[in-house]
């Protein structure tokens, strides 16, 4: 016996009846909102329970340009407006700076000192996600660009206004002891340059000084030395012509005893002595020298005695009183005299009246470093009104949605596991009556 009737086959299309899954899902609205109310309960107790976060700011500007006019006129240190803002920033984003303050200020951060744990480690754990610091646009030329933005979070508890406010203070003075240090060495080696340059002056003045007096004396030495040789040949001289004359007188002496003349004569005198006659008048023109006899013994042994008792020459020459003269003057140079007279030799140094104004500028220079404005704080942290973290509203809403997300998955997992029951009870039922009919 056979019959027709089929049992309904069981579909395998993959296609979802909207409809139907909405109506499922609506069935089991009331496990849905449950599951929601409680996920979004969760929500809020993590909400209400978990530590407040808060967030402070500091906003930092250049500083105008008078504040630095007398450490840029100084001529020794430049700092430009914009340079100064960015070694404030250089040192608030440096390690160093910040675990310094964290060590100067350890009663701000009792929050975050634990048990077992070294400063070091302590100071990381504020250091790591504490304070983000926003730097200036370098891209940009406008100074309304330029600035320095630190912002801090910090949770409940933590007196994060004073931190944030004393560590901007702390960096600055930081900055400010910094570029006293550096004007001080400079204005140093600047000083130790220009003494090292007014020494070498002063060394070369007096090596100047005692080539000159050392040439002034070698020229007077070689001067008296000439003038002595001169003398020394003069009187040589002298002597010469003296001893030369005493035999000159010698042989006159001869002669005019052989011709028996006594007296002073002439050659016509000595001619006419033998002729008798009236007096006569006679004169004489001669432009030849009378020989030396014609003197008479007489006159030419006198001389001769004279010139033989004679001890010294000296007066019959005056260039020998002039050398005299002019070796007395050589026994003391005044010149020579002057310049080591001298007790302030710095006066006589030439061409270092601009080292000395500049030593005088650096030693007088006065800038008063401890008031120095490197940058302007725009905008000082401030009390918050309301914490950052957590966002109480924002958690509850993203739970309650959660929670229906989740809620609508479980419905619409039961709504499948239920399908599936279904279809696997009845068709066996139908497989059994299916056979029956068959036979």
């Amino acid at each position: 016996m056979s019959s027709s009737f089929r049992a309904p086959p069981v579909s395998s299309s993959d296609e979802i009846d909207l409809v139907a899954l909405f109506r499922a899902v609506w069935r089991q609205k009331i496990l849905i909102v449950a599951v929601a109310l409680g996920v979004g309960l969760a929500a809020a107790v993590y909400a209400f329970t978990t530590t407040p976060m808060y967030q402070v700011s500091s906003v930092l500007r250049p500083a105008a340009i008078n504040e630095l006019d007398a450490l840029n006129r100084s001529e020794v240190y430049s700092l430009p407006p914009s340079a100064a803002l960015l070694r404030v920033a250089a040192s608030l984003d440096s390690y160093e700076t910040r675990l310094g303050f964290f060590r100067d200020n350890q009663s701000l951060f009792q929050t975050f000192v634990r048990p077992g744990r070294t400063l070091e480690q302590s100071f990381e754990e504020f250091n790591r996600d504490a304070i983000v610091l926003t730097l200036p646009d370098t891209n940009k030329a406008s100074s309304l660009s330029a600035f320095i933005k630190l912002d801090m979070n910090y949770p409940k508890g933590v007196d994060g206004v004073s931190i944030l406010n004393n560590f901007v203070e702390y960096a600055i003075a930081n900055e400010r002891q910094q570029i006293a240090a550096d004007m001080s060495v400079i204005v140093k080696n600047r000083l130790d340059e220009l003494s090292g340059k007014l020494e070498a002056a002063r060394s070369s003045y007096l090596n100047d000084k005692q080539i000159k007096i050392a040439s002034l004396q070698e020229v007077d030495n070689l001067r008296r030395a000439q003038l002595t040789d001169e003398l020394k040949a003069l009187r040589e001289q002298l002597k010469t012509q003296r001893n030369d004359r005493v035999l000159q007188l010698t042989e006159a002496i001869g002669i005019a005893r052989s011709l028996g003349i006594d007296k002073p004569t002439t050659p016509t005198s000595l001619g006419d002595a033998g002729r008798q006659g009236g007096s006569v008048m006679r004169t004489e023109i001669n432009n030849q020298q009378i020989p030396l006899y014609f003197m008479g013994v007489d006159a030419l042994q006198a001389e001769r005695t004279a010139l033989m008792a004679r001890k010294s020459d000296d007066f019959t020459e005056g260039r020998i009183s002039q050398i005299a003269k002019e070796l007395q003057l050589l026994k003391l140079n005044r010149q020579v005299e002057v310049l080591n007279q001298r007790k302030n030799e710095d006066v006589f140094l030439a061409g270092v009246e601009p080292l000395r104004a500049e030593m005088a500028r650096l030693k007088n220079l006065n800038i008063n470093l401890d008031s120095l404005k490197l940058v302007a704080v725009d905008q000082q942290a401030l009390e918050p009104l309301r914490p950052v973290k957590p966002k109480k509203f924002l958690i509850i809403l993203l739970g309650l949605i959660a929670g229906g997300v989740i809620g609508s998955a479980i419905a619409l997992g039961r709504s499948w596991m239920n399908s599936r029951s279904i279809v696997s009870v009845a068709y066996p039922k139908a497989a059994v009556l299916e056979g029956s009919l068959t036979k």
